[in-house]
């Protein structure tokens, strides 16, 4: 890695670390304890609209839902927001959007930071090179690329690393990837291994997360409790 490379790199503000991974807070959805990385942050804006903090840097009280799809559409329908903050809360009909779409340029402003750290490698040849030579912790492939240089490139992949192969994500468009690493035409990507490249990962299972139901870690369910106790001062902070 260059010296401007690693210069970036510890720039660079990180999602992770073990004190964020230690913190639990309540959802005001499923009334479970789950870590801050399985959650979403909301906070009430001055005008009385609750309004996602993917961040979590806004000011002012925060409660907390689990992220997923599912658990906030159940924290809307049961009118949590206005329960736990004590107060009316206005929920905008597109809340749940609004909030997907913010999580997606989370990703995406962390998949810049690992282009501008010098972690990755566009194009297909680069991309086949850097899985047989490189540590690469995701494949990336653009929703519209091919099925035959999916396939390709995913028998390298497995080949390089048969007993824990990188991570595929697939989810973005060629002109978002365009976009995120500043060059056109990127169909097929590498990112290296490195700090930043494991936001990018963990930002990237976050909104997969919420769009299928497995909030947390990859594999984690999402589940919801039947039973609604009353919400404790765990739900905020």
């Amino acid at each position: 890695m260059t010296v401007q490379a690693q210069e970036i790199e510890r720039g660079i503000e990180l999602d992770g670390g073990p004190q964020a991974r230690q913190r639990e807070r309540l959802c005001v959805a499923t009334h479970k304890v789950r870590p801050l990385s399985a959650l979403i942050r909301f906070v009430v804006d001055p005008d009385g609209e609750a309004v996602p903090d993917i961040r979590r840097k806004l000011p002012g009280r925060g409660v907390w839902v689990t992220a997923t799809h599912e658990a906030l559409d159940a924290a809307i329908k049961r009118k949590a927001f206005a329960r736990a903050f004590k107060r009316d809360v206005r929920v905008p009909a597109d809340l749940a959007a609004r909030t997907e779409r913010l999580l997606e340029q989370a990703v995406l402003d962390a998949l810049a930071i690992v282009g501008k750290a010098g972690l990755v490698a566009a194009g297909f040849a680069k991309t086949e090179a850097a899985l047989q030579n490189e540590q690469v912790a995701a494949l990336l492939h653009a929703a519209e690329a091919s099925p035959d240089g999916i396939r390709k490139l995913d028998a390298v992949r497995r080949r390089g690393s048969p007993e824990n192969p990188p991570v595929v994500i697939g989810f973005l468009t060629s002109a978002q990837l365009d976009l995120a690493l500043g060059r056109p035409n990127v169909v097929h990507a590498a990112v290296l291994a490195g700090p930043a490249s494991d936001t990018f990962l963990s930002r990237s299972w976050r909104l997969e997360g919420f769009r299928t139901g497995r909030a947390g870690n990859r594999g984690n369910s999402a589940g919801m409790a039947s039973a609604e106790p009353a919400v404790d001062m765990d739900a905020y902070d």
